[in-house]
């Protein structure tokens, strides 16, 4: 079920500092890489071109923002699960 839309996107806080933290340094650093644990976040257009590092439950899976990503969520883009593949038997 999506977010009301009266309470607007939800984008955690600390994903937002560090952006500004970034962008207040004159020019923005498209290379840093940020790291979170925030699945639900929205990715907004202020995000594109750079690189979130997202926790999958294990290890932190870097994810590079493009526009066609805008609207999704961050968790999206990094799988819970390993793919599993049965392996043949010999005959």
């Amino acid at each position: 079920m999506p977010r009301s839309v009266w309470k607007g996107p939800f984008i955690d806080p600390s994903l937002i500092k560090h952006l500004n933290k970034g962008s207040t340094k004159g020019k923005k650093n498209k290379n840093t890489q940020i790291k979170t644990y925030s699945r639900t976040s929205l990715i907004i257009p202020r995000f594109i071109g750079q690189t979130i590092q997202v926790y999958n439950g294990k290890k932190f899976i870097p994810i590079k923002i493009t526009t066609e990503m805008v609207g999704h969520k961050l968790g999206e883009f990094a799988p819970t699960r390993a793919r599993y593949t049965f392996k043949k038997g010999k005959k």
